[in-house]
């Protein structure tokens, strides 16, 4: 029986900096010049400088982990809406809306800049008790 029930829900908040960006794609290898060079982003379809995806799609991640349990990932699905500028402040949440076999559940996720969807999609994720052998999950 998952910790975590239908109706569950969570938010995570991020406010992204050039330096979240400038973190991000020392971390990841991801320097594409469209998330790092004002200049070069001027010229594009975004008109300007933006963050890379994933670091929206990671506040859904820690809206995710705030949800009752050991929460342990299984699947992801995400679609990016719009794009996120330096400045913006991600707010994301998390909501239960099924459960599944087993111990794993469905959330459906959004991010959002202001009242705009800028990631929107769902979790497939297990919620156990502390202790409940969760590092033996395959």
């Amino acid at each position: 029986m998952p910790v975590a029930t239908v109706g569950d829900a969570a938010e995570a908040s991020l406010r992204v900096t050039e330096s979240t960006i400038d973190e991000f794609a020392a971390l990841s290898g991801d320097e594409n010049p469209i998330h790092l060079d004002e200049s070069y982003a001027a010229e594009t379809t975004f008109g300007g400088r933006v963050a890379h995806g994933m670091i929206a799609a990671s506040v859904l991640s820690a809206a995710v982990a705030k949800l009752p349990g050991d929460i342990v990932y299984r699947a992801q699905d995400l679609s990016f809406e719009r794009p996120v500028r330096p400045g913006d402040e991600v707010r994301a949440t998390a909501e239960v809306v099924e459960e599944l076999s087993g111990d794993r559940l469905r959330a459906e996720t959004t991010a959002r800049v202001d009242e705009a969807a800028v990631v929107t999609g769902g979790a497939t994720v297990l919620s156990l008790p502390h202790g409940d052998g969760a590092a033996d999950v395959q």
